[in-house]
């Protein structure tokens, strides 16, 4: 693993992988307390939300939550959210509610039945589904044609964003994005995942994917889409086998590695024309070093600010008992450096 040498990584430009100025506190260097501590210990900042339903084209929907109106926005941030997250989700409810202080706009798409309320259709979400979002950003560009619009993206989210910029290098939608830990090789994660104590964020995430398939199998006919039943559902052990057999079929690819490849955002890096910063950290639990792109992987327009420890969505600094989260002020300062450059 090697890092750029930079005296500030806010002024390295972009097209280069660089070292973070994220340096986590005595107390939690271990990758598991940076990814875990702000899940099961902090406290959430309290945030006013307002729901609205999108209706989507193919007759479903997804829910979006935002922050309290600002009567003079500095400009608009949509998030997207994890895998089986939402604005409930550590991350996105603390992101929103800082943003939100310090005079944006935001708003947190769920994906398809991580809202409020299962979705109305069979089809699901994956790492690589991007019309939906495609959607929603559409439809934001036509409500405030005037404000400057960016996106968050976080793990699955972060990873989605991506593909979505690679694959629409004119989009007009955003003017910038942020991309944390994504997990930009899907078959590499899904094998690290799987190894030793990164197994408990496996058989948490997958309890809670099983339980949403089997609550919507009692409600909607797969018959004709998935060759399984419910008791296979609950046997699966691992992230492959949801895939392999939920996955995959349900969303057109051939089988799990078909899904993988074609929706690793790695491949998508060195096509993206919006300026973009992706932070990741090299001892990430949900993945390993191999995710970590090349220099010649990305485009002109992305940097890559890379740790040596963060742990996955974590990047806390602080003290146990008053944790602060670096990526909320880095966030910040990249929406308003680039701000400053479009005004």
């Amino acid at each position: 693993m090697q890092f750029a040498a930079s005296t500030s990584v806010n002024k390295a430009p972009f097209g280069q992988i660089t070292e973070s100025e994220f340096s986590p506190p005595w107390w939690a260097l271990n990758r598991h307390i940076q990814t875990l501590w702000p899940r099961f210990i902090q406290r959430r900042t309290p945030v006013d939300l307002r729901w609205e339903q999108l209706d989507l084209p193919d007759g479903d929907f997804v829910e979006l939550a935002w922050t309290p109106q600002q009567p003079d926005p500095k400009g608009l941030v949509v998030c997207f959210h994890g895998l089986e997250g939402s604005v409930r989700s550590h991350y996105a409810n603390d992101m929103a509610a800082f943003l939100h202080k310090m005079g944006w706009q935001t708003v947190v798409m769920h994906f398809r039945g991580c809202g409020n309320r299962p979705n109305l259709t069979p089809r699901a979400y994956h790492s690589g589904d991007t019309e939906d979002a495609m959607y929603l950003l559409e439809k934001l560009q036509g409500r405030y044609p005037h404000l400057h619009r960016y996106a968050v993206g976080f793990s699955l989210g972060a990873n989605m964003l991506l593909k979505l910029l690679g694959e629409n290098i004119r989009q007009r939608w955003i003017k910038g994005a942020v991309a944390i830990s994504p997990p930009l090789k899907l078959a590499e994660c899904a094998v690290s995942i799987g190894r030793g104590f990164s197994q408990v964020y496996q058989r948490y995430l997958l309890n809670s994917m099983r339980n949403r398939l089997l609550g919507k199998m009692q409600q909607l006919d797969y018959s004709d889409l998935l060759d399984i039943d419910a008791e296979k559902v609950s046997s699966f052990k691992c992230f492959r086998d949801f895939d392999q057999y939920i996955t995959a079929p349900l969303h057109g690819f051939d089988d799990a590695d078909d899904y993988y490849q074609k929706c690793s955002a790695i491949h998508y890096l060195r096509h993206i024309q919006t300026p973009t910063l992706v932070l990741h950290s090299a001892d990430d639990p949900f993945m390993n070093t191999k995710v970590i792109p090349r220099p010649d992987q990305i485009s002109a327009n992305v940097r890559v600010e890379l740790s040596r420890k963060g742990g996955h969505v974590g990047f806390m600094q602080g003290t146990p008992w008053k944790p602060v989260i670096w990526t909320h002020q880095r966030v910040l300062s990249f929406l308003n450096e680039n701000r400053a450059a479009l005004a």
